[in-house]
């Protein structure tokens, strides 16, 4: 069959000719009865285990020859004198060891009757070296014809060059994926970053970094299931679509069930549902759950993220502070092996343990002075105003002390840091401390001026649950908020049937990845995060 030429080797071709020529190569392949989508690759080896299998039959080969070359000791027998012979020159045999890879054409440079080109899988990369002499002439104009990031099969002989590269000396192949566009220039990934969000699947392609990031993400949720697991936690699973928006203050996505002919809601959080299950006896759960919640975007925020819950019945909210601890500085230690990391400023944060816990009123107080909660609210509002704050009118003292928390003090906190003793009607789930009312018994832990995770002594006084819930309602009446104040009744009911006094926390699974691989946004660690819409051209 004829086909025409590498089509990515004139840089001056356009995206839009590019295609076109990758087309009217396909409709050539179909012609000549070839199937440019494949199938099985029977006996297939990654390109690492190819290397592997490699490198260990010329270490084999190696103490071979080291062994029949060594030196030949004994006695002379005639005349009874010790002898040594002299040792022969060590020459390495030529090795070649069979394998069929797969994987995507990276490069390819023509040599004449020879080609060059780079096979790159999920585990690495390897060289090709094809010949006309060994492929025949159709094939190897076959071969030739192939374009960047097309998938491939080979089989063949890996050996090592002269100059020490391990190559599979090509033998026969099969095109098992046809592209149809062209890949990035240079194979270094998509340089405009929002495309790099939209496209992730070309960016990945190419970008090393991005590839190993993922990879990387995913070896921290399997550390973090293997911790929970070896200390006797169940991992379960609860409701994402759910009747009422519970577990946190936030606006949800609402949808409809024409089955059950109601609205429901894509769950804000777990939470109800996973207490739901200590009232059942399960002591000790947690689930990796995907949550949502219909607000905005920025470089900390994804409507849909990742969330870590844990609920430990018996437990309270320290026995939460030293499992995060120990969560955190595990993973780390285990997917970094070390527990610095860097921030996208380039500052050393130190996880090493024990983190620090100061309460929230000391924050305060160190910022705003000690005499800050005996201000008046015009006070508290005008000294907001000096720091740069926009402060409402109607807001009260609480709300004012929150603002200059959020705006202010939290982005300070680089270093792991858990803050406690927060006001009670900033967390409706959870104990008031026995100390002081206004204030629960709950952690923020915060690293890297955010919130990685709060944890809480949970609340199981049904009464004391049902006056919060109320209250919230309250609050939210009226406002864009109001749906995420919907007393659930069915958790009260179940909170009736007695649940045990526990502790919990959430841990967001992004910002915990980009914590540890200091990465600036989000974005970087979802692998397919929310974005508006392209407008079309």
């Amino acid at each position: 069959m004829s086909l025409p030429e590498n089509s990515d080797a004139v840089a001056t071709v356009s995206v839009v000719d590019q295609r076109l020529q990758r087309l009217a190569t396909l409709e050539k392949l179909l012609a000549a009865g070839v199937n440019p989508f494949g199938g099985r690759v029977e006996d297939r080896i990654s390109t690492a285990a190819a290397r592997d299998m490699f490198q260990e039959s010329e270490q084999l080969a190696m103490e071979e020859v080291a062994i029949a070359s060594s030196p030949v000791t004994g006695i002379m027998p005639a005349l009874g004198v010790a002898m040594t012979a002299a040792p022969a020159p060590l020459t390495l045999p030529e090795i070649e060891v069979s394998a069929v890879l797969a994987g995507r054409v990276m490069t390819m440079r023509l040599m004449g009757k020879s080609i060059f080109a780079d096979l790159r899988d999920e585990t690495g990369r390897m060289q090709l070296y094809a010949q006309k002499n060994v492929l025949g002439e159709e094939a190897f104009a076959a071969f030739k014809a192939l374009d960047l990031g097309d998938w491939v099969s080979v089989r063949g002989q890996i050996f090592k060059t002269r100059a020490g590269e391990v190559t599979l000396r090509v033998q026969s192949f099969d095109l098992q994926s046809k592209a149809l566009r062209p890949m990035p220039e240079k194979w270094h990934g998509l340089t405009d970053v929002e495309q790099r969000y939209r496209q992730r699947y070309v960016d990945l392609i190419g970008n090393d970094d991005a590839r190993r990031l993922f990879r990387l993400r995913a070896e921290m949720i399997r550390q973090i299931r293997d911790v929970l697991a070896a200390k006797g936690f169940m991992e379960v699973e609860t409701p994402m679509l759910q009747p009422i928006p519970g577990g946190a203050a936030a606006r949800p996505f609402k949808t409809f069930y024409n089955a059950l002919d109601c609205p429901m809601y894509l769950r804000i959080a777990p939470e109800l549902y996973l207490k739901r299950l200590l009232v059942g006896g399960f002591e000790k759960v947690f689930e990796v759950n995907r949550n949502f919640r219909n607000e905005g975007l920025s470089r900390r925020h994804n409507p849909e993220f990742t969330m870590l819950e844990i609920y430990q019945a018996f437990g309270d909210c320290r026995t939460m502070m030293e499992l995060v601890e120990e969560l955190v500085t595990t993973v780390a230690q285990r997917t970094l092996g070390t527990l610095e990391v860097t921030n996208p400023d380039g500052k050393l944060i130190n996880l090493q343990r024990p983190w620090r816990r100061v309460t929230y009123a000391e924050l305060v107080t160190e910022k705003m002075g000690a005499g800050w909660y005996e201000l008046s609210r015009e006070a508290k509002q005008e000294a907001a105003r000096a720091l740069g704050l926009k402060v409402d009118g109607s807001w009260n003292d609480q709300e004012i002390t929150h603002e200059i928390y959020e705006k202010t003090i939290e982005s300070t906190l680089l270093q792991p840091t858990f803050v406690t003793r927060l006001p009670a009607e900033l967390v409706p789930l959870a104990k008031r401390c026995a100390d002081d009312p206004a204030v629960v018994d709950v952690f923020e832990l915060e690293i890297n001026g955010q919130e990685i995770a709060p944890g809480y002594s949970e609340l199981n006084d049904p009464v004391e649950q049902r006056r919060r819930f109320e209250a919230q309602a309250t609050r939210v009446h009226g406002t864009v908020d109001e749906e995420s104040g919907t007393v659930d009744e069915d958790f009260l009911t179940a909170l009736e049937f007695g649940m045990p006094p526990a502790g919990g926390m959430g841990m967001g699974i992004d910002r915990l990845v980009m914590l540890l691989t200091g990465s600036a946004s989000i974005r970087d660690v979802i692998l397919f995060p929310q974005l508006r819409p392209e407008k079309s051209a």
